[in-house]
């Protein structure tokens, strides 16, 4: 295993912001840490980086700690956005690259290779309070990876940018694991999880309330959903015995039911009613599961 978080606990005070939080990240893969505000996300972040120490447990990459030495072979996105205003692309990514031990030519090939891939070439020679936040992110993102990392760690990545942009950015993450990086990242958009992460942990006032591989988090809910779109009332389908949620929508409406089986009530309720468009059974989303065991709605 790439990384191996071993009862890592951080306090600040009497505060507790991480509580004895295990995790093994498998390399060469993308693992989703997910949870509210507050959770322990970034904390957990900067004790990875050695940014902050840990009150107790032991964090190693490939069965080293992590430190200065190591600290080349890691990439971090921060959530709250780091760059030079007043320096050029050019001179920030430089500067960058260097602190990272690598030569002034390998950088500017790779920044060439990054500003034609995200297509802003001509943005080179801007200075950073130029670019629009979004652009802005796109650098941010170069400079955590132009050293081409082992271990990447993106705090909130897609947060601000437009559904474009979001491709853009989640094409280059998945590139990246294909090269071989490891990837741990955090999002609020579970759409974003569940298209890119193999594993994930949701965290909760700093302890894991889910953990697993995404496919095996979603068999044990147990729940399913089914997606009706019909052409007349279906408040009476909230009646029937299985039932745990039922949310109309503007054709219809989403019920969340206890057990696959209880499909075939709703079926038959319908039978004779009136036109139904569509009957869908499926697997509960992973917004499902993060409301349910955080038992909030997040941002």
């Amino acid at each position: 295993m790439a990384l191996d978080i071993k009862d890592v606990t951080k306090r600040f005070g009497a505060f507790t912001a991480v509580d004895h939080l295990n995790l093994t990240v498998p390399e060469k893969e993308i693992f989703g840490l997910l949870g509210a505000n507050g959770a322990g996300k970034t904390t957990t972040f900067r004790m990875l980086l050695g940014l902050i120490d840990q009150t107790e447990g032991q964090i190693s990459w490939k069965g080293e700690k992590i430190n200065y030495d190591t600290s080349h072979l890691i990439g971090y996105l921060p959530e709250e956005r780091g760059l030079y205003p007043k320096l050029t692309v050019k001179d920030q990514l430089l500067y960058l690259g260097r602190l990272r031990g690598m030569k002034k030519t390998e950088i500017i090939q790779e920044m060439e290779n990054w500003l034609t891939r995200f297509k802003v070439p001509e943005y080179k020679n801007k200075k950073v309070e130029e670019l629009s936040k979004g652009n802005q992110q796109k650098i941010q993102f170069i400079a955590a990876v132009i050293h081409n990392p082992q271990l990447l760690i993106l705090d909130e990545p897609f947060s601000g940018l437009d559904p474009v942009n979001v491709e853009l950015l989640k094409e280059a993450v998945v590139d990246l694991k294909e090269k071989g990086t490891t990837i741990l990242f955090s999002s609020h958009r579970m759409e974003h999880v569940e298209e890119l992460c193999e594993h994930l942990c949701i965290l909760h006032k700093g302890k894991p309330v889910v953990a697993g591989s995404l496919k095996e988090v979603k068999r044990s809910f147990g729940k399913k959903n089914v997606f009706i779109d019909a052409e007349f009332d279906l408040s009476f389908l909230s009646e029937v015995e299985g039932v745990v949620k039922f949310k109309r929508t503007a054709r219809g409406a989403i019920i969340q039911i206890n057990d696959e089986s209880v499909s075939q009530r709703l079926f038959q309720q319908l039978s004779g009613k009136g036109f139904v468009r569509k009957f869908e059974l499926e697997e509960p989303s992973l917004n499902d599961i993060f409301i349910e065991k955080v038992g909030a709605s997040y941002e």
